[in-house]
């Protein structure tokens, strides 16, 4: 497992760059968001899709997938996003939040098994540079094992913990370190009702 030290706030554009041909050859990467680390590879990569699934034991017909976005103009281009969900969006991205909108056409079959995916623009210059470069979002899922409880997330909060979590695991190829992370679970948002926004689960941050 390659390792790259990326420091937030002064990103280094040749590692990004790096990282993006990992992801772009069907790679399977560790790196940081604004909460915890997460498992992540090209969005629209179907078989890199269905490798993170099998490494973190998750059964895509029976849970919704999340993306991660650079912005909400390229988020606009995957999810389906009215006006009234815009403006929430607007009001609390980018941060720590997951919103579950319809998936557009462009997406791969996988992830529009279900009627909605999440969307995520977090506040880490890292993961939204990642996404840039890449020119799509990232498919991301918590290092977290299924069955974990919010509490037990020194894996998920911690680079070197996170890359042990997988180090017996045949697909990971690279690690973005990133420091130590916030530790505590994005809250998921609800949209299918735009004008009456559920919270699925509280985590890091408030809605505005």
């Amino acid at each position: 497992m390659d390792r790259l030290r990326i420091y937030p706030g002064n990103i280094n554009a040749r590692f990004i760059d790096q990282a993006v041909a990992t992801l772009r050859e069907g790679g399977v990467i560790i790196y940081p968001t604004d909460t915890v680390y997460a498992l992540g590879c090209d969005a629209l990569n179907a078989q890199a899709i269905a490798k993170v699934c099998r490494i973190k034991g998750i059964d895509p017909a029976k849970r919704s997938l999340s993306i991660v976005c650079d912005s909400l103009s390229q988020a606009s281009e995957y999810v389906k996003i009215d006006n009234v969900a815009f403006r929430t969006l607007r009001a609390n991205l980018p941060g720590p939040f997951t919103f579950l909108l319809p998936a557009t056409t462009r997406l791969p079959k996988v992830m529009k098994g279900r009627k909605q995916v999440g969307v995520r623009i977090p506040g880490c210059d890292i993961s939204r540079a990642l996404a840039e470069a890449l020119g799509n979002p990232l498919l991301s899922t918590s290092v977290q094992v299924e069955g974990e409880h919010e509490g037990d997330l020194d894996a998920a909060a911690n680079p070197d913990t996170a890359s042990l979590t997988y180090e017996y695991c045949d697909g990971i190829d690279m690690l973005i370190d990133g420091g130590f992370r916030e530790g505590c679970l994005s809250t998921i948002v609800d949209l299918a009702n735009p004008a009456e926004p559920v919270i699925v689960r509280q985590g890091a941050g408030m809605l505005q």
